[in-house]
């Protein structure tokens, strides 16, 4: 039998999910303000896209990784 108080915390698949959005969104804000002085040459290139969607990702990643932090009770 197990005793429960050797029980280790788990941590959550969250907190990895939360960790590579916030990583590729970093990546991609840093592009996307390159982008703004080296616009690459595509149709749509004063939409930004690379830009907004690296800002998403960085905020969707950062709530998840505060949210599912390891240490924290759920």
């Amino acid at each position: 039998m197990s005793d429960s108080s050797s029980h280790k915390p788990q941590l959550s698949i969250w907190f990895f999910v939360g960790l590579l959005c916030l990583l590729y969104g970093l990546v991609l804000v840093f592009t996307g303000i390159r982008e703004f002085s080296h616009p690459p040459a595509v149709v749509l290139a004063n939409l930004h896209a690379t830009f907004w969607w690296g800002l998403l990702m960085t905020l969707f990643g950062a709530f998840y990784v505060i949210r599912f932090r390891p240490g924290t009770a759920e």
